[in-house]
């Protein structure tokens, strides 16, 4: 482990490239860590925020082979930002792609925020393909959590709301997802960018436990990605509403840790227990320290001590 003992040291990728998937689409993905090692998928949050460095640092570089992607409209995926033909049936198609192009058999997925909605979703329409779950700060994408997000977090940071709901004019403030998604899928860039920009601030604010000095990159307005978080909010990810729960016996057989920040506002924990309690048979988590942002250090160790556990027994208990 690194010196900062919460993450394994900086690596690069073994190889990396880019898949056509359609028409429209064609994803950047990389591999890094061990080619002969034991496969783990990583899935990004969002929709639309992209992979970073950082996320290779999650798993031991010499067990895992770590494969990363971004999904369609993120990251060095290719157009940026395009929500056309960009659906969860699509992403799970995608998945599918990029392990059959790598040939493995089956692998451990890890994903958290959305990441944790599309591993979940993933896995059961491929439950063949997986070998078990890590998952963070669940998102199910269900109505009421899309209402939390537009309308409930007001109770816990209501300066940050009250930022969010000004950026709209008062006659519309009933209804601040179709505002802001009014604003986001319009042709004026300078309009898109003031709604991502808002977006934006709103969502960092409510990220982290004890939030870090803010860097002019948190600011930017970015209103391609916040387009695609809206555009599978707003069709509650392409899926009949609550319908991972209702599926949930597809992947039970399978080991799972559920990690999940008490204090994340984002995701809150009752999403989290509501999983638990469908699927007793995952650990549940629960770091007391945390709030949504997976390098909080309580759990960014969670999930370290996951995929440890994993690699040392084939499993998390």
């Amino acid at each position: 482990m690194s010196k900062t003992p919460l993450m394994f040291p900086p690596l690069e990728p073994t190889q990396h490239g880019m898949l056509a998937v359609d028409d429209v689409h064609t994803l950047y993905w990389e591999e890094c860590g061990n080619p002969d090692g034991q496969p783990v998928l990583f899935l990004h949050g969002g929709p639309g925020s992209g992979i970073s460095p950082l996320h290779r640092q999650f798993f031991d570089p010499a067990h895992y082979r770590i494969v990363l992607f971004d999904q369609r409209g993120a990251g060095k995926s290719l157009p940026f930002g395009e929500y056309r033909q960009n659906t969860t049936a699509l992403l799970i198609d995608d998945i599918e792609k990029i392990r059959v192009m790598l040939g493995i058999s089956q692998w451990l997925v890890f994903g958290g925020s959305w990441g944790s909605t599309l591993a979940l979703a993933y896995g059961e329409a491929h439950p063949e393909a997986c070998l078990g779950f890590v998952l963070r700060g669940i998102f199910l994408c269900t109505k009421p959590e899309i209402d939390w997000f537009f309308d409930g977090i007001r109770n816990f940071y209501p300066e940050a709301y009250r930022r969010f709901a000004e950026a709209i004019p008062f006659d519309e403030r009933h209804d601040l997802m179709a505002a802001y998604v009014k604003r986001l899928f319009c042709d004026d860039l300078a309009v898109c960018n003031e709604a991502a920009g808002a977006w934006n601030r709103y969502e960092s604010a409510c990220l982290f436990l004890l939030p870090p000095v803010p860097t002019p990159e948190d600011y930017k307005p970015k209103f391609l990605s916040r387009r695609l978080e809206a555009h599978y909010m707003r069709h509650g990810a392409f899926m009949a509403e609550d319908q991972l729960i209702q599926q949930i016996d597809r992947i039970r057989h399978l080991p799972a840790v559920i990690v999940q920040g008490r204090y994340d506002i984002i995701c809150p924990p009752a999403t989290a227990y509501r999983l638990h309690q469908a699927w007793p048979e995952a650990r549940l988590d629960l770091v007391l320290d945390a709030g949504h942002a997976a390098t909080e250090p309580g759990i960014a160790h969670a999930l370290i001590k996951a995929t440890e556990q994993f690699k040392r027994q084939g499993h998390f208990f």
